[in-house]
């Protein structure tokens, strides 16, 4: 008995020294890698020792979900790496599952998330926590597809995720746009909105025929920060959002988006339904493609750089469907990224998957597959491969892609959605007594 229990002891004390070693090692690989003192031959080599990688993504988009199981994982295993798709309700899930194994103790190669599919508020927690493995994204052979000089104004996506500095912790993936479609069977391309005073002047004589997705979703939410921007004060629209809600000031904060939440009251009775007092918003994409759909209303709004090709082709549009600018100057766009978390248990593997996910090969079969838009930046592509990219576009209906690349604003700085959101729901959805700023002050406070 004596002897068996000596040997249970042992061996849990074999196994402990191995789990240490091993993790000791994975740092060396990870710090190694992030100060150049490795190369890309030794990340390949170190991947196929770790075998898989755990993608961890939203897994509501069959086209996604498809392209993920019959391209991707196909070519992984190429490079001698096998995908496990983990497959989320909501990206916040593998957010927390990563924070979560971090408060226990589990570090670089010990943990279950080895990438995400992210961007936003969810970036900014893991970057505020720091749970991220570090500079990896300008370091990858396909990292020449993406534009990291500063002093380009082009990179500004891929330096900054929702106003937040990426440092590289994640590759940028896709790109998109918010994009507005009219029904020109129904109204004549030219009477469509291109500011938001035309559209208060469109909805005065045909009240009812447009609304948006509601927030907290961020489709709505965003319809909500291009208002915001178009009705800055100081007339300089995103520039003073991409700051933090602590540089801001909750005070200021709310000087800066009481014109934009005062219109969007003011718009409230002129939405759908809102002339019997009961304003009908839409609760999601599908939603609101639906109203567009059978006539219920006359634009539709979302992000969506390819919806109206996508929507004709799929009959999820109506046949006069056509995108055009709104609103002039601020049609937000941003990019979603692939982050490895700083307890991911096969970084290499990771990063072997994130190189090939923003390789041209890669990203034409995923605009193929699902319509998604490239995230790697055109300008820095041969000719060749930009053919390749337009090939497999579904193709742009109303609009040109430099009258979009002439209006475009970027997303607010993630520290402020949770209370542009807040002040929404309070001040509109629930038509709070409490002026605006006291409304910013306590979603200020409650964020604390």
């Amino acid at each position: 008995m004596k002897h068996t229990l000596l040997s249970l002891v042992v061996a849990a004390n074999m196994a402990t020294s191995a789990a240490m070693a091993e993790d000791a090692d994975a740092l060396k690989f990870r710090d190694g890698f992030l100060s150049g003192d490795l190369t890309w031959a030794d990340v390949e080599e170190r991947a196929k020792a770790e075998g898989t990688v755990n993608l961890y993504y939203w897994g509501g988009s069959d086209p996604i979900n498809i392209w993920m199981d019959q391209v991707v994982t196909t070519d992984l295993a190429k490079l001698g790496v096998t995908l496990n798709p983990v497959r989320i309700t909501g990206t916040k899930d593998a957010v927390d599952l990563v924070l979560a194994e971090k408060g226990s103790d589990k570090g670089l190669g010990e943990g279950s998330v080895d990438a995400i599919w992210l961007n936003g508020e969810n970036f900014s927690t893991l970057k505020s926590q720091d749970a991220l493995f570090g500079a990896f994204a300008d370091k990858m052979p396909n990292s020449k597809f993406i534009e990291w000089n500063a002093e380009d104004p082009r990179s500004l996506l891929n330096l900054r995720d929702f106003g937040v500095e990426t440092g590289a912790a994640e590759a940028p993936w896709s790109g998109e746009q918010y994009v507005c479609a009219v029904n020109t069977a129904r109204v004549d391309k030219g009477d469509a909105p291109s500011s938001f005073a035309d559209l208060e002047a469109y909805l005065t004589d045909n009240p009812g025929k447009f609304t948006y997705v509601k927030p907290p979703h961020f489709i709505g939410n965003t319809f909500v920060q291009s208002a915001i921007y178009a009705h800055n004060p100081d007339g300089n629209g995103a520039v003073p959002f991409q700051a933090s809600i602590d540089e801001i000031g909750a005070e200021e904060f709310a000087r800066l988006i009481s014109p934009g939440i005062e219109y969007l009251n003011t718009l409230e009775p002129l939405l759908l339904g809102g002339q019997n007092g009961n304003t009908r918003y839409a609760e999601d994409n599908a939603a609101l493609d639906g109203m567009f759909l059978n006539g219920e209303v006359d634009f539709a709004c979302k992000f969506g750089l390819y919806a109206v090709a996508t929507g004709l082709n799929n009959g999820t549009y109506p046949e006069g469907a056509e995108a055009f600018v709104f609103p002039e100057g601020n049609m937000i766009k941003n990019k979603n990224y692939l982050a490895i978390p700083s307890n991911a248990p096969n970084p290499a593997a990771a990063m072997i998957m994130a190189n090939y996910m923003t390789s041209v090969e890669a990203q034409v079969s995923k605009l193929q597959f699902t319509g998604m838009p490239p995230g790697v930046d055109p300008w820095k592509l041969e000719a060749a491969q930009v053919e390749s990219l337009t090939d497999a576009s579904p193709g742009l209906i109303g609009v040109t892609q430099a009258e979009l690349d002439a209006n475009t604003a970027p997303d607010t700085n993630a520290t402020l959605v949770d209370v542009i959101e807040a002040t929404w729901l309070d001040y509109i959805e629930r038509d709070s007594e409490d002026d605006i700023a006291t409304i910013v002050a306590r979603a200020v406070e409650n964020l604390k």
